[in-house]
């Protein structure tokens, strides 16, 4: 071996030997919650976004009647018409649906 490499293994030895800190790998992770029902338990928050029901059911209304005119307006598709209004009928089937779909499972 050579000289350079004889004074390097002192260092690298060092490096090998040297203790790591043993508080940093002391962490453990910390435990589940307890599934004892006696346990205190939180209330649930009550839910701070209220549901107009009115307004759902009009909704609701709107898209029931948007939706019963598609039929018709694909039949007219068909024999060669595309009726002007049938895509906007489409979008607002949609945005209905999505409007409703959030308010009842937010």
């Amino acid at each position: 071996m050579k000289k350079s490499a004889w004074l390097a293994l002192p260092a690298v030895l060092g490096f090998l030997v040297a203790p790591a800190d043993p508080q940093s790998h002391n962490t453990f992770p910390t435990p589940p919650p307890s599934l004892d029902s006696t346990a205190s338990e939180k209330p649930e928050a009550a839910p701070t976004h209220r549901v107009d029901l009115a307004q759902l059911q009009r909704e609701a209304d709107d898209l029931a009647r948007t939706a019963q005119t598609i039929p018709s307006d694909v039949a007219s598709v068909r024999k060669g018409m595309l009726p002007k209004d049938v895509i906007d009928k489409l979008k607002q089937i949609e945005k209905l649906s999505k409007r409703l779909r959030t308010e009842l499972n937010p």
